[in-house]
């Protein structure tokens, strides 16, 4: 039985519709129904402590999607959870530059064969090959990037915002934020609903110095851009160390659908 103190599932992902459509300007299913979006995190965090080339991602249960990533870093201040990511959505860099060190083969000319754009494979399509022909990646440190850091989500735009944004699934599992908006949100908040929800997303509306800022109009999207991919809304800290962006993705960078 639902308290009456705590909402439906169905009337949360309401509120939370709404009030992601608060930053948006928008609401949420004037988007494509049919597309799928990601929510993804970049920054100079990521890349300075390397665990963008964390062995963790090239695990094979990891890469078939069957195991997450996580990474034991919280993203947010106050916030206690670290975050979860979805190596078989993720995009990978194979070789990671020009001057990485050569991969085996057949497996160097497999995986050349599979990416979608030069350089560049789905975790999903990595997987099989890791297995077939019998190459652990993390004995090839240097050969392989993550282009694309993808929250585990399930592909709804719905639900990316709640990765990117770690609302959780309940009013429960919001984070008691203390960020102040920044001056010209305050009045678009006040029409969130819930309490804690609307101090929740103050933490992503804030001028960067506590929390961090919307990017309604520059979103990052990470070079994805150049294949089709399309940002939806991203935030970044005041200091260059940790964007977060929603993404549509094009078919092409999506891969097929399960």
């Amino acid at each position: 039985m639902t308290s009456r103190h705590t909402p439906a599932a169905s009337d949360w992902d309401r509120q939370l519709a709404d009030a992601f459509a608060v930053m948006l300007g928008r609401p949420l299913h004037e988007y494509d129904p049919d597309a799928v979006y990601a929510a993804g995190v970049g920054g100079n965090l990521i890349r300075e402590v390397e665990f963008d080339r964390d062995a963790a991602w090239v695990r094979p249960q990891a890469l078939s999607g069957a195991e997450p990533v996580r990474w034991d870093c919280s993203l947010f201040d106050d916030g206690e959870r670290t975050p979860v990511f979805d190596a078989a959505g993720s995009i990978f860099a194979i070789p990671a530059d020009r001057d990485s060190p050569a991969l085996p083969e057949p497996f160097a000319s497999a995986a050349a064969a599979a990416c979608f754009a030069e350089g560049l494979i789905r975790g999903a399509d990595l997987a099989p090959l890791v297995v077939e022909h019998g190459v652990d990646l993390a004995d090839h440190p240097g050969s392989w990037v993550v282009f694309f850091a993808r929250l585990r989500s399930d592909g709804t735009l719905l639900d990316a915002f709640r990765a990117a944004l770690d609302t959780g699934r309940s009013p429960e599992d919001l984070v008691p934020f203390e960020a102040a908006p920044a001056d010209d949100w305050e009045e678009d908040l006040a029409a969130v609903e819930h309490p804690g929800l609307r101090a929740h997303l103050a933490y992503f509306l804030t001028d960067g110095e506590e929390g961090l800022m919307p990017m309604v109009e520059d979103a990052p999207a990470w070079g994805l851009d150049d294949f089709g991919c399309e940002p939806v809304i991203g935030w970044e800290d005041g200091f260059g160390q940790l964007d977060l962006a929603v993404v549509r993705l094009s078919p092409l960078a999506a891969g097929p659908r399960p």
